[in-house]
Order: structure tokens, then C-alpha cells, then sequence
């Protein structure tokens, strides 16, 4: 049997685990330990490897900052600081036709960024907006879909787990993965807002207008919001500002981890001070930042356990020098790609999308011209990557997010939700579109700044 073969019996393997619901870090660990049993021919030599393997995975520094982005996503939830975005742009956006509902996406963008967590932004901004929503008379279907939508942008506005996850897997440059991640975040949002301006003009009645609020009283709201400003621009400038000017020879004020550490705690001393975080709230924290962080290492071993076995069969470069000798154009391959992340989003969740697909598909790509350095190439298509796993989201039948909306509001049909997803998605399908024909719009920023 070919390395290609085995390759593609261990794919298949891991996927009839993962329909069997096993849990998908065991399946693909299963999977990758069986094929590199086979592939070197002694189980002695496979647990050797699996040894050395554990060490290299959970010894890695760069990993350190996934516990702490997760520990500040938990801070800030309990800290009452999704209520804060929320009043403040619903004051100056409620007045308009579907205000409120651009209001929520404003919102999961401000809590997005302090947040790193697609499922955290959804259900948090979920319990916060929704009854709002409902109070004021907003269509359940335009009420969920934007609130699910609007989840999303937790994993695009930096930072992003799966941004960090991303640059460890193809050894980019943490920092100019959320840089970026910016511009296609802003224009997410934006493209949201439009989404609802168009969708309560077809269907009136789905978005009411609210009342107008005095002058003053906005920026009452407005100035609540300060500390959410504050931490984010202490975190992403420390890690990616040029401060120079302040003390020559230091291009920045600390890493990632570093930075991720300083969000956290400027997170939770703002959770303490307002006296949303008390003691039961930061255990609570600690022990679901702990859950979570078991979680995603465990996903990530077994990818890692599979990775590992792919490389053993050769499988990526021999499809990567495939593709090159079928003269493919780079754009061809490239939709495929994405055209693979929307099908597996029906099935899968964005993380173990990632680690699954990155070493088989990082290769071909760093095998085709763009146009553009191996770098920019990478960031471009790191940034697409995400986009399109985070439209795996919100697409019926199965995307987490209309799961976790719909547990929030109980009593509304998840046929309500999908309707109102729909024009969601197909905002993120353009936005896809315009991104893979301009690759300035990510890129731009990057080079600016670096």
C-alpha cells in the first residue's frame, strides 16, 4: 500500500470515529497511532514516538498563550462588560430601522476583542441581547441570525485562538496574524450591519425602530465602554506597536504571551473594580479556562499524533507535487480549498478544521504562485481560512453557533434561526470573494506596520 493510500485509510479511519462520535482529539489520535503503527512496523518504535511526540506538544511555549486569551475571554463574560457594549451601541444605533440588531453585531465585535472565542461571543451576547431583541419587537428569525453571525467575530477580530493556533502550526509571526486579521474583521462587522439594513427594509416589521435617545445619555453609555478600548489597545499595541520613539531599540513592549498575560489581568482587575468578578466568579473562571484549555490540547495532541503519521506516508508532499505536475491554476486550488472548509464546517468544529486540514493543505499551497512572498502567501491564506471555517459556524444544519443561540432562546424553532442566518452567510460568501480578489485588503495593514 502507498503512503498515499494510508494516508487516505487513516483520514477515512479518523472520520468514522468522528460519526461515531467519539470524541474527534481521541479519533484522530486513534487514527494517527494505528498508521504510524503500520507504517513503521514495530509498536515499540510507534510508542517510542508517541513518548517523544507528548513531550515536544505540551513543552511548546508558544502554546502558553492559549490558556491565558481563554482565561481573559472568561474574565471579561463575568465582568458585565457584554452589557456595557451592548447599551452603549444600542443607545446610538437603536433609533435607526434594525439599530438594535446592529447594535448586537457592534457589540460581538467590541467583545470579540477581548474575548478570542467564537462560542463565548455567541452565547454570552446571546443571554445579554436577546431579550432585548424580543422586547422591542424584533423578528426571532432576524433576532438569532444576526446574534449567531454576529458570535463569529470572536474568532476573526484578534485576538483568536485559532489565529494562534494557525501561526504555531505554519510558524508565522503571531503578531502579523492579527494584524492581518483586522481589516477583514472591520469589514465582517460592517458587512453584518449592512446585512440587517438590507433585511429589515424586505421584510418591515422585522426590526422596529426604537426610541431616540438623548445626547448625554450616550455618551454616559459611551464612557462605560472605555476599559474594553483600554484593554485592547494595551494588549495589540504592547505586541505589535513600533514604540520606538519611546524607548529606542524596542520594537515592542512584550510577546504574545506576554501580552496575553496583561490582558487577562487588566480584565479581571476591571471585573473586580466594577464588582462583576467576585470570588465565585473567579473560580468559576480559573476552573472553565482549565476545561477548556484540556480540551483544546487534547485536539490538538491528537492532531498532532496524526500530523505525525501523515508525514511518516509522505501523503502532503506527494500531493502538493501532484497538484504542481496537473498545472492546476493557484486560484483553482485555493477555492477547492475553501470550497473543503464549508463542507467540513457542516460536520466539524473550527479548531479541529484547522488542525486537520493545515499540514495537508499548508504544503500545496507554499508550492503555488500568488504573486506574492511565502509570507504574505501565508498570512492571505490563513486569514481566508478562517473566514470560511467561521462561515461553518452559522451554516444550517449543524453550525455550533445556531446551537448555541438556539439554547439561549428555547422557545424559538431552530427553523426560525436558519431563515434568518441565511442572508448572514451570504454576506460572508462576498465578503470570502473580495478578499481572495484583492489580498491588499489583509495584507495592506501588515505591511505598514512591519
Amino acid at each position: 500500500m502507498s503512503g498515499l493510500e494510508l494516508a487516505l485509510s487513516g483520514f477515512g479511519l479518523m472520520l468514522v470515529g468522528i460519526f461515531l462520535r467519539i470524541p474527534i482529539g481521541i479519533a484522530m489520535f486513534a487514527a494517527g497511532f494505528l498508521g504510524t503503527w503500520v507504517v513503521l512496523g514495530r509498536p515499540s518504535a510507534t510508542l517510542s514516538q508517541m513518548k517523544t511526540l507528548t513531550y515536544d506538544t505540551f513543552s511548546s511555549y508558544s502554546l502558553t498563550i492559549v490558556p491565558l486569551f481563554l482565561l481573559m475571554g472568561q474574565f471579561a463574560t463575568k465582568s458585565g462588560m457584554s452589557s456595557a457594549l451592548f447599551n452603549a451601541a444600542s443607545d446610538w444605533l437603536g433609533h435607526r430601522k434594525g439599530g438594535v440588531a446592529m447594535a448586537a453585531v457592534g457589540a460581538c465585535a467590541g467583545f470579540g476583542a477581548v474575548c478570542g472565542s467564537s462560542l463565548a461571543t455567541a452565547s454570552t451576547m446571546g443571554h445579554v441581547a436577546l431579550p432585548e431583541m424580543r422586547k422591542r419587537g424584533y423578528s426571532d428569525a432576524l433576532s438569532t441570525g444576526v446574534l449567531a453571525a454576529g458570535g463569529t467575530l470572536g474568532i476573526l477580530i484578534p485576538p483568536s485562538i485559532i489565529l494562534v493556533i494557525y501561526a504555531i502550526l505554519t510558524e508565522q509571526n503571531i503578531v502579523k496574524m492579527f494584524i492581518g486579521a483586522l481589516i477583514p474583521g472591520i469589514l465582517a462587522a460592517l458587512g453584518y450591519m449592512l446585512t440587517v439594513a438590507i433585511y429589515v427594509r424586505v421584510k418591515p416589521g422585522s426590526g422596529p425602530v426604537a426610541e431616540r435617545k438623548p445626547i448625554k445619555a450616550r455618551f454616559r453609555t459611551l464612557i462605560k465602554v472605555w476599559p474594553v478600548v483600554l484593554i485592547f489597545v494595551l494588549v495589540m499595541g504592547g505586541i505589535a506597536a513600533d514604540w520606538n520613539w519611546f524607548k529606542p531599540g524596542v520594537q515592542a513592549l512584550f510577546t504574545p504571551t506576554e501580552g496575553a498575560a496583561v490582558g487577562a489581568v487588566a480584565t479581571g482587575l476591571y471585573g473586580i473594580a466594577t464588582g462583576g468578578l467576585d470570588w465565585d466568579g473567579f473560580k468559576a473562571s480559573i476552573l472553565e479556562t482549565a476545561q477548556s484549555s484540556a480540551m483544546i490540547f487534547l485536539i490538538i495532541f491528537g492532531a498532532q499524533v496524526f500530523n505525525s503519521f501523515l508525514a511518516f506516508t509522505q501523503a502532503p508532499q506527494a500531493m502538493a507535487e501532484w497538484v504542481s505536475v496537473q498545472g492546476f491554476a493557484p486560484m483553482t486550488v485555493l477555492i477547492a480549498m475553501l470550497l473543503c472548509y464549508l463542507i467540513f464546517g457542516c460536520v466539524m468544529d473550527s479548531l479541529s478544521m484547522i488542525l486537520l486540514t493545515i499540514p495537508i493543505f499548508f504544503p500545496i499551497i507554499e508550492s503555488l504562485d500568488f504573486g506574492m512572498g511565502a509570507e504574505q502567501t501565508a498570512i492571505w491564506f490563513g486569514i481566508l481560512a478562517l473566514i470560511v471555517v467561521e462561515v461553518g459556524l452559522i451554516t444550517p444544519p449543524v453550525g455550533m453557533n445556531l446551537f448555541i443561540i438556539n439554547q439561549v432562546g428555547r422557545d424559538i424553532p431552530i427553523s426560525q434561526t436558519y431563515r434568518g442566518v441565511l442572508p448572514f452567510v451570504a454576506s460572508d460568501l462576498v465578503r470570502v470573494v473580495v478578499l481572495v480578489a484583492f489580498p491588499g485588503l489583509t495584507l495592506w495593514l501588515v505591511g505598514v506596520m512591519f
